[in-house]
């Protein structure tokens, strides 16, 4: 007597999703290979260009200068505006992102809690801007910051971020703004004028540094003021010791 047997389960394709995860896989250490080779040749050798110069419609001016010819006003000026807690934290200062959360929470303007480490992590590997890709940039970041902070250190953070941060339309690092600007080296920086190029950083294109006026100036002022603080409380130590 016949019997008939059930046809077989269809099965997708076996080798389908195995060759998907080696691609994965492949992926993912291409990337760590590259983002740690690229940290470790950044630790010695000036990153040439960013992808914000690069797509810069001003075009850009630069001119690296080693931390040890750029006025230590500078440094005190960046810190006491930007991240006063630079030489305690690990790359990430968690009391000034919850206190971003929070003020985003309850405003339609979004406001960072960003560090100077976080800072330059964006600058040199990722790139600016908002919109959902900024969610996949703020990953990447975090990976970046970890690898700065335990490749470079932060005496070699700084003078990377004094190099390539925007300080003006189409200026970008302490040297570009200082000749721009007030027509000297970034070696002979008052206090003031530090300042004044600290207060235009969060927002360069948009904030006068050259007799600046409201908010501007009031924000330099306090950063002026904070810079002696700095210097007194050895806020700076972690770079010059």
């Amino acid at each position: 007597m016949a019997r008939f047997l059930p046809p077989p389960l269809r099965r997708g394709n076996p080798g389908r999703l195995p060759r998907f995860g080696r691609f994965c896989l492949r992926l993912l250490i291409w990337f760590l290979a590259i983002s740690i080779g690229l940290s470790v040749i950044y630790k010695f050798v000036p990153p040439p260009i960013t992808f914000t110069m690069l797509i810069d419609p001003h075009g850009f001016e630069k001119d690296w200068t080693p931390l040890s010819r750029t006025d230590r006003n500078m440094v005190a000026a960046v810190i006491a505006g930007e991240d006063s807690k630079f030489c305690d934290h690990n790359g990430f200062d968690t009391e000034a992102i919850e206190k971003a959360m929070e003020r985003n929470a309850t405003s339609s303007k979004l406001r960072g809690g960003s560090t100077i480490s976080q800072q330059t992590a964006k600058n040199v590997f990722l790139w600016q801007g908002t919109g959902w890709t900024r969610y996949a940039r703020k990953g990447l970041e975090t990976w970046f910051t970890f690898l700065i902070e335990n490749i470079w250190g932060k005496r070699r953070i700084m003078e990377v971020y004094l190099n390539v941060a925007e300080t003006g339309i189409g200026t970008y690092g302490a040297e570009a703004a200082a000749q721009r600007y007030f027509h000297h080296s970034a070696a002979r920086l008052s206090q003031v004028e530090a300042a004044r190029i600290a207060a235009a950083l969060p927002s360069p294109k948009k904030r006068s540094v050259v007799d600046p006026s409201g908010f501007t100036r009031r924000h330099g002022n306090v950063i002026a003021a904070r810079s002696g603080v700095v210097r007194s409380s050895a806020l700076d130590s972690c770079v010059y010791q």
